[in-house]
């Protein structure tokens, strides 16, 4: 199959999102008509790729290919189902830490970001984080603009995220050592402070 642009296909997007019964909701990223040729002429297609999620954490993408839109889209969310993964956030609203993520020739870099950082990222990897029900990041793709390597390269590297309580538990050690938290002796706890010398006249 061969992309078709010269007959006004081309690639286009649409930022429409559905939220069916269950609670899980569908974006489509990108929608691509695609031909193939035959003995007759051309046969056209559409290629759909859609990401779904609950927006409490749990995410999925998948890809569908169809003579109609509507069926494209529709064997898209499902396969997106189907592969739906959980992610940890902090404080249900960013990541724990930095991570990247690398797909083909895509790589894409994920941020923490502070409380009213709002979502700083292009469309595809918005549509992930929207869906994901995170609403404090920063993301920056530095390889392929492809939306299909640029997705991809999200859920890898949003697979690669960890929270400090499934760390700890893997090492056998409690959540504050991981962060270097020193315990304070009991004499220092609930005492006054020392008072400040006199200043010399």
């Amino acid at each position: 199959m061969a992309r078709e642009a010269r007959e006004g296909g081309g690639r286009r997007d649409r930022s429409g999102d559905r939220e069916p019964d269950d609670g899980i909701i569908d974006k489509l990223v990108t929608i691509n008509r695609v031909a193939k040729v035959v003995k007759g002429g051309r046969r056209f297609a559409f290629a759909a790729l859609v990401v779904v999620g609950d927006q409490k954490g749990r995410v999925g993408y998948g890809a569908g290919k169809a003579r109609e839109v509507p069926e494209a889209i529709r064997k898209a969310t499902e396969r997106a189902k189907r592969g739906m993964i959980r992610v940890p956030m902090k404080e249900g609203r960013t990541l724990h830490h930095d991570v990247e993520g690398h797909f083909g020739a895509g790589n894409v870099v994920l941020r923490s970001a502070t409380a009213g950082t709002g979502i700083i990222a292009g469309g595809p990897l918005r549509a992930v984080f929207e869906t994901l029900g995170i609403g404090d990041v920063v993301a920056k793709s530095l390889g392929s603009r492809n939306p299909h390597n640029m997705v991809k390269a999200a859920f890898a590297a949003l697979q690669k995220c960890a929270s400090p309580r499934s760390v700890a538990t893997r090492r056998g050690k409690k959540v504050p050592e991981l962060f270097g938290r020193r315990e304070v002796p009991n004499a220092v706890i609930g005492a006054p402070p020392a008072p400040e010398a006199p200043a010399n006249a």
